[in-house]
């Protein structure tokens, strides 16, 4: 017998206002379905845009005949933008920690010996600190219990439906969740464009820079988002010796992304984020080759 789910739900928009239903129906696959799934589908098939929050009440599985058929997926990306910085020898990426060393293990001309003529290899030796260059933030990072780099799902680190919202640092340093609404960023990547990268290198560029308030954090919380980038020093203000915005989005399992770059070669919606880090066991941190992947019409 074919399995449907009915169940009411609340819909609560970000720019104001709501949605309710009873007694809805939809078909599913086996005998369960999570609300996360749920609420998951009527986003998507309803084409709601600007959700917020939503609960999901009185659900229960039913025997009746499945009404729909399968959607097709969207046709894969096709241009790729670096949005990482290059991690160099001596590279200051946070003042306090120390700069990669990055030298020969085998140098090529040791190898030599090795090898028949005219065949080389170099293994090279890199020592750092996890927090250099762009790199991403995973729960262990700020809870000796969460997740490190090895236990977050691919889900949450690679295609991510991603959106840019641009607030630049020559009109705030300080991004409060007022900056973020009337936006729909729902279960995506968001990514916050402040230009601060500019400074990369720089003295300017560890000091005196933009952040995320913990109303900010809270919001992006709210609306269950699944990663958030900023172009920044820092996504928390480090002037003070609390983290609030990392307490929150990491103790929701969001990742944190920090010293992006280039995000103003991006349109603001319409994209994949990608910045997936080695499976380190034991390591909260770690660099990524972040990019996005923008679908091109040729």
């Amino acid at each position: 017998m074919d399995k449907r789910v009915q169940f009411d739900f609340e819909v609560y928009f970000t720019n104001g206002g709501s949605l309710k239903g009873e007694e809805f129906r939809l078909d599913i696959a086996g005998d369960h379905i999570t609300d996360q799934e749920l609420i998951d589908y009527i986003i998507d098939d309803l084409r709601l845009l600007m959700a917020g929050k939503v609960n999901i009440l009185n659900k229960q599985v039913i025997n009746e005949p499945h009404k729909r058929k399968t959607v097709q997926q969207k046709p894969p990306v096709e241009r790729l933008i670096d949005l990482s910085h290059t991690i160099e020898e001596g590279l200051i990426t946070y003042k306090g920690l120390p700069a990669p060393h990055i030298c020969d293990y085998l140098s090529r001309t040791e190898s030599q010996k090795l090898y028949e003529e005219g065949t080389s290899f170099q293994i090279g030796k890199i020592e750092m600190v996890t927090n250099t260059g762009t790199y991403i933030d995973c729960p262990f990072h700020r809870f000796e219990n969460g997740k490190d780099t090895a236990e977050m799902e691919l889900e949450k680190l690679a295609e991510l439906e991603a959106v840019v919202i641009r607030i630049p640092y020559t009109e705030t340093l300080e991004i409060t969740d007022q900056y973020l609404r009337n936006r729909e960023i729902r279960n995506k990547a968001v990514l916050i464009h402040t230009g601060w990268d500019s400074h990369w290198n720089t003295e300017t560029y560890y000091e005196n820079h933009p952040y995320l308030t913990q109303s900010a954090a809270e919001y992006l919380k709210d609306c269950q988002v699944k990663l958030v980038g900023i172009d920044s020093h820092n996504i928390d203000n480090t002037k003070g010796k609390n983290r609030p915005v990392h307490t929150i989005l990491l103790g929701d399992e969001i990742v944190i992304a920090e010293h992006l770059c280039r995000l103003e070669q991006l349109p603001d919606e319409g994209f994949t984020f990608t910045a997936a880090p080695p499976k380190f066991k034991g390591a909260g941190t770690f660099p990524v080759r972040a990019f996005a992947s923008v679908q091109q019409n040729l």
